[in-house]
C-alpha cells in the first residue's frame, strides 16, 4: 500500500515539474523571439535613417501586367492563376489602377 502512494506521489511530482519546465522553456523561447524581433527592427530603423534599407523591391513587370489585365476586365481568379500572386496583391494593385 505504501508503494502505491509513493508511486502516485512521484508521478504527480514529475507531472508538476514537467509542466513547470515547459512553462519556463516557453517563456525563454518567447523572450528570445521578442529580443530578435526588437533587434531586427532597431537595425532596420538605423539602416533606413542611413538610407540603406528600402524593403523588398516591387516587381514592377508583374505588377504592370496585373494592372493591364485588370483594365481589360480579367477576373481576379484568372489573374491569380496567370501571375501566381496572391489576391491581396491583386486587390492592392486594383486600388492603384
Amino acid at each position: 500500500m505504501a508503494t502505491a502512494k509513493a508511486d502516485d506521489f512521484t508521478a504527480r511530482m514529475f507531472d508538476a515539474i514537467n509542466g513547470m519546465m515547459l512553462d519556463v522553456l516557453a517563456a525563454v523561447a518567447r523572450k528570445d523571439y521578442e529580443d530578435r524581433r526588437r533587434r531586427q527592427a532597431q537595425g532596420q530603423a538605423k539602416a533606413k535613417v542611413a538610407g540603406r534599407y528600402k524593403g523588398r523591391p516591387e516587381n514592377t513587370v508583374r505588377n504592370a501586367g496585373i494592372i493591364s489585365m485588370l483594365k481589360v476586365g480579367a477576373s481576379r481568379s484568372n489573374i491569380q492563376a496567370a501571375t501566381r500572386c496572391s489576391r491581396a496583391t491583386i486587390a492592392k494593385l486594383a486600388k492603384r489602377a
